[in-house]
């Protein structure tokens, strides 16, 4: 629930300052990242609590692949898009990786919040 909180968050963020501050910053792709890391958010969580109740004594090396699976997948379709051809490839790589950066910080809160009752 959290995750379409951030997603509805950030979609909001991108029609405000489309609408009132410049729409040049926001590429027309920007929509696209959004839901693509909203799918990738949610699938490598689902995998990784899968993998989590499969085995807690590796849970280091889960989170760990998962975070490696998802910079992959995020390189993945930064190429896919640039190599189809995308117009101002500048604002469309600041945009991506503002949103992977905003989508990382999701992860790592959750990923803290997750452990404190398991610290005590």
């Amino acid at each position: 629930m959290q995750l379409i909180y951030l997603t509805v968050a950030i979609v909001g963020m991108i029609m405000l300052i489309q609408s009132n501050i410049d729409p040049v910053w926001i590429h027309e792709k920007a929509f696209l990242i959004v839901g693509f890391y909203f799918v990738l958010t949610w699938i490598t969580g689902l995998l990784a609590l899968y993998l989590l109740e499969i085995s807690k004594e590796n849970s280091v090396m889960i989170l760990l692949g998962v975070g490696v699976l998802r910079v992959a997948a995020s390189l993945a379709f930064i190429f896919l898009i640039l190599w189809v051809g995308v117009g101002n490839i500048l604002w469309f790589v600041v945009d991506f990786f503002t949103i992977y950066l905003l989508y990382l910080l999701f992860d790592i809160y959750t990923f803290i919040t997750n452990l404190r009752p398991h610290s005590e």
